[in-house]
């Protein structure tokens, strides 16, 4: 088995949704382009995810949104090193369809009280929806490692709350310690690095807004 040495996850540049929320009345979700801002931060973190893989070869999987897209080709990476494949189960979770602004905010009012992790859209999804698919593309990615060829590096290119739940995933972390946690910034990293005791961690922690309360959290794994 041939497991990556790091496992890259990189959230999309600011989009035109990051910016103005009613655009969402007018625009799908996935079609919302990168701001001058969410460009320069792709580049940006383009310069460092170069330096980080040096030579090395890279699989990425990217989100299908355009503003995915837009960031991974933005990044700049050697195209000889990087083999690309479009990955749907690291979409953003569905907020359903266009959306009113003022219903939006409602709704994430309600999810607040709620919690983001059970709280489900109107014809969307939940969080814990987009739990079960990063679970099951990490079972592709875990036979993905069977290949002795695979690359030293996996880089995703996705969205804050799919980053949150895909460590959550990885890590075993309860839902009370996902409710705690908060969406790293546009163009932002974590990287979850191999041991010399082949187990992986995270070169940062997410922020926190809280501290977690349930009695479980003690025993993740």
């Amino acid at each position: 088995m041939a497991r990556p040495r790091r496992i890259v996850l990189i959230r999309h540049g600011e989009s035109q949704g990051n910016a103005d929320d009613t655009i969402y009345e007018r625009v799908p979700d996935h079609a919302l382009l990168l701001t001058a801002a969410g460009e320069r931060q792709a580049q940006e973190a383009g310069v460092r995810l170069r330096e980080l893989f040096g030579g090395e070869r890279v699989q990425a999987f990217v989100s299908p949104y355009r503003r995915t897209h837009e960031t991974f080709h933005l990044l700049g990476l050697d195209p000889r090193l990087t083999r690309a494949k479009e990955e749907p189960r690291l979409r953003e979770q569905d907020w359903g369809n266009y959306q009113d602004a003022e219903d939006v905010q409602r709704q994430r009012t309600a999810r607040d009280a709620y919690g983001h992790f059970f709280y489900r859209f109107a014809q969307g999804e939940s969080g814990a929806d987009v739990y079960d698919r990063v679970g099951a593309f990490l079972e592709t990615l875990y036979r993905a490692f069977d290949n002795a060829d695979f690359p030293p590096n996996v880089l995703m290119v996705t969205h804050g709350l799919t980053m949150r739940l895909f460590c959550m995933r990885w890590f075993h972390w309860t839902v009370d310690e996902f409710e705690c946690l908060s969406n790293p910034g546009n163009g932002e990293t974590r990287i979850l690095l191999l041991g010399p005791d082949g187990k992986y961690r995270l070169d940062q922690p997410f922020d926190r807004w809280r501290t977690a309360e349930s009695d479980l959290s003690r025993y993740h794994g």
